[in-house]
């Protein structure tokens, strides 16, 4: 079965502004992916961290870059694309720097609006070189019903 996911507007909705999220997104078929944050850090490392696993770019686009690539393998993972994101919360340790992310998150996006909500953060808890981490939720078809089992008729000997 496949997905059913559509942007709800209010009525009194401008049209001469350009936003970078949907208001809300109405789910009606699908199956729900929650995934963690992702930042510029490999999404494996270690733990206990180890410092040289966090040689991170500098510049909030490099990070942005290196975050989305992130957030997108872990979508192929489940079998889900950037266009099945329905909810993102980015985490920016410098609000100054949004426009920065949302340059890098419209190039991956494309026109693909998901809701958003910013925070900015005093530190992010995985590093403190990290700018940027994205929490997000998408939608995957869902799977074919699994077929029910037969029952054992009755006795056991």
């Amino acid at each position: 079965m496949a997905q059913d996911v559509r942007p709800v507007h209010l009525a009194d909705r401008r049209r001469d502004v350009m936003m970078p999220y949907a208001p809300a997104l109405l789910v009606r078929r699908g199956s729900l992916l929650f995934l963690s944050g992702v930042t510029a850090a490999p999404v494996y490392h270690s733990h206990p961290h180890r410092e040289e696993e966090f040689d991170l770019p500098r510049t909030m686009r490099e990070q942005a870059v290196l975050a989305m690539e992130n957030l997108k393998k872990t979508l192929e993972a489940a079998g889900c694309a950037m266009k099945d994101v329905v909810s993102a919360t980015r985490y920016l340790t410098d609000v100054g720097e949004q426009d920065d992310l949302n340059r890098v998150w419209a190039n991956y996006l494309g026109g693909h609006l998901p809701t958003t909500t910013t925070v900015e953060v005093s530190r992010l808890a995985t590093h403190a070189n990290c700018k940027i981490e994205i929490s997000a939720i998408a939608v995957a078809d869902s799977a074919p019903p699994r077929k029910a089992r037969k029952r054992r008729s009755g006795r056991r000997r």
